[in-house]
């Protein structure tokens, strides 16, 4: 007979499995474990690789082969991983009913190869310009790397200047001379000439950069991202699902297996943030092959994992079949029904890159009214469904069971908040490492702003082991630390993570970089942070809903990380610099910015986790008993 589990896989946005009861004790062979989860971690280890491997270009992409501002590269971003732990939601549903998991893993492995090979053809990069004053010009890029400078020329054309109406000749012997751009504190921007003089002072506002792309590319570049997107949502939740059903009920070696399962995609975006940004861009003195290097071997990890899944030799016949109840002819009409979604994620990319920021003073209506349409879809779902469901709570249920809906709501509210901060790694935090950071290890080698995200994943695999030891032996002498208090430690410790950079940018040297290891210091940090909130969410969930309507609250808590994606995108906006062919036009003011942010949000997280801490006591109180 069908049983359910609860699944509390670390990742966010891996879904409960359905779990059927399958007598496997005497078919261990893997470290204890059934044969099959060997095959399956394996599998979900190459999707991570090309997924993680992916997602380190991404914002570098964006901003240097598109020429993208930091707030268009960020807001895309945001959204793209917003969609990406929204997704799963309709995926698991669709393979409960109809599918089955087996077959929505390889529907949606297929899917996100093709979506990271159509990222391949982003065709030339972007051509920069520069208007001045009104006025047009072609900017050029010299040099590669720390090296790399724009310059623009002005030809014997007249300018207007000021406000007078006077036209002036523009530089005389300067005329048709490249010129450096230079931006300065007061976001004025100076031409320079070879000698380093000024030639030319552009007031504020006067300077506008800019991208020529190509409209085939960048619509390639969305329809890429959108097969990412709804490919996803089929594969990441029912792979899960797939190794909850290797386990009867009871079977104490669950938590075990999910563990294991839990390394493979620690291993998989180990390796691969490592790997892509190498062949998109190289390392020290090495250029690399090009980005379509990297997104062509995060396509290949992604074609593997389907290899693995659909030629299986039978090791899979059994688990993830369709239900037994499930009509058989309803997967051509899903499978095209996915591929018609297509057109909408790309139009909801489109209208994230068409936002404008509110102009001040325009209040909270006002802010939410000028979202983008995903913004509106996700804030407006979040905000209704939390009371809505508390008062369905208040009046369906009983004192008990509405006390724990309380405190599951508010533990939701805070994770929202860590992962919205934590998340800063694939947008600003990149950035920073692109700009701000001085990229050398020991004075050995140099690494590529894309490869830093590898620390994160290296102490979590470091890490993970000890972590759990350290719980388990807490928990035998009766001191482990509440839910509450978990989540109140992990969001200090996010905090506390951009504090210790922004105490290293002290320490920055005239040329405005920090070193590379205080940029690994926070990945230190985020990593214990992280290992405090991540693998008990789920399992969190599930223990203090009301059984009626455990289902909804995981969408719920699905939603509100979907959000905090949403969320980081918009934060990672504030720190926005401003660019000129994709480079920085003044490190000091780039240094700066990204240190007022950081403060911000590092005192803001410590704040947040100390109140958490107060609260404990009181949720501990709703949670009646639930660890």
């Amino acid at each position: 007979m069908p049983v359910q589990f609860d699944d509390s896989a670390a990742e966010p946005g891996a879904i409960p499995g359905d779990v059927r009861a399958v007598d496997l004790h005497a078919q261990s062979g893997w470290f204890g474990h059934p044969r099959q989860l060997a095959r399956l971690f394996t599998t979900e280890a190459m999707e991570r690789f090309g997924y993680y491997g992916m997602r380190a270009l991404l914002t570098l992409y964006l901003a240097q082969h598109f020429l993208f501002s930091d707030q268009t590269t960020t807001g895309i971003y945001g959204g793209f991983t917003a969609l990406v732990y929204l997704t799963p939601l309709i995926g698991g549903l669709l393979a409960d009913r109809f599918l089955g998991a087996k077959r929505s893993v390889k529907f949606g492995a297929i899917l996100m190869s093709l979506g990271y090979l159509t990222l391949c053809f982003g065709g030339q990069p972007a051509k920069p310009f520069a208007v001045i004053e009104g006025q047009r010009y072609e900017v050029s890029v010299q040099g590669n790397g720390e090296a790399r400078k724009q310059f623009v020329t002005l030809g014997n054309t007249q300018l207007q200047v000021g406000g007078t109406g006077q036209l002036v000749p523009t530089l005389g012997a300067d005329a048709n001379q490249p010129l450096l751009i230079k931006g300065n504190e007061d976001k004025t921007v100076s031409l320079l000439r070879a000698d380093g003089t000024e030639a030319r002072h552009i007031a504020a506002g006067q300077f506008e950069p800019g991208g020529e792309r190509n409209a085939t590319s960048v619509f390639l570049l969305l329809i890429g991202l959108a097969l990412v997107v709804i490919g996803n949502g089929f594969f990441k939740p029912n792979i899960s699902t797939i190794v909850g059903s290797l386990y009867a009920q009871g079977d104490r070696r669950r938590d075990a297996g999910f563990t294991i399962f839990y390394m493979g995609i620690n291993l998989g975006s180990l390796f691969s943030q490592v790997l892509c940004p190498l062949l998109a861009v190289g390392m020290g003195s090495w250029g690399g092959l090009g980005w379509w290097a990297g997104f062509a071997l995060a396509a290949g990890g992604m074609f593997v994992s389907w290899l693995l899944i659909q030629f299986d030799g039978g090791k899979l016949d059994g688990y993830g079949d369709r239900p037994a109840d499930a009509p058989a002819n309803r997967d051509a009409f899903i499978y095209v029904g996915a591929l018609l979604t297509i057109p909408v994620v790309w139009f909801l990319f489109t209208n994230l890159m068409s936002y404008v920021k509110p102009a001040e003073g325009s209040g909270l209506l006002g802010y939410f009214l000028t979202l983008p349409i995903m913004g509106k879809i996700m804030f407006g779902t979040f905000l209704v469904s939390v009371p809505g469901i508390l008062i369905w709570a208040f009046v369906k249920g009983n004192a008990r069971e509405f006390q724990m809906m309380m405190a599951a709501m508010v533990l939701i509210t805070f994770n929202t908040v860590f992962w919205t901060l934590f998340e800063q790694a694939g947008s600003s935090l990149t950035l920073f490492a692109d700009r701000n950071t001085d990229m050398s290890v020991f004075g050995l080698f140099s690494i590529s702003a894309g490869q830093t995200q590898f620390f994160n994943a290296f102490f979590i695999v470091a890490l993970a082991p000890l972590f759990s030891m350290l719980w388990n032996g807490l928990a035998k002498r009766g001191i482990e630390p509440t839910i509450p208090v978990k989540f109140g430690i992990a969001l200090m410790g996010v905090g506390l993570g951009f504090l210790f950079l922004v105490w290293g940018s002290r320490f920055a040297g005239p040329d405005f970089k920090v070193a590379l290891w205080w940029l690994a210091g926070l990945y230190l940090i985020h990593s214990i942070a992280e290992l405090c909130i991540s693998p008990v969410g789920l399992s969190m969930i599930t223990k203090l809903s009301i059984a009626r309507i455990v289902g909804l609250m995981m969408g719920v808590w699905f939603l509100s990380i979907a959000v905090a994606q949403y969320v980081a995108g918009l934060v990672a906006q504030v720190a926005s610099v401003e660019t000129v062919g994709g480079q920085v036009t003044n490190l000091k003011v780039s240094l700066e910015t990204y240190v007022g942010v950081f403060t911000k949000i590092g005192w803001f997280a410590v704040g947040i986790g100390l109140l958490l801490l107060v609260l404990a006591w009181p949720l501990k109180r709703l949670m009646h008993g639930v660890k």
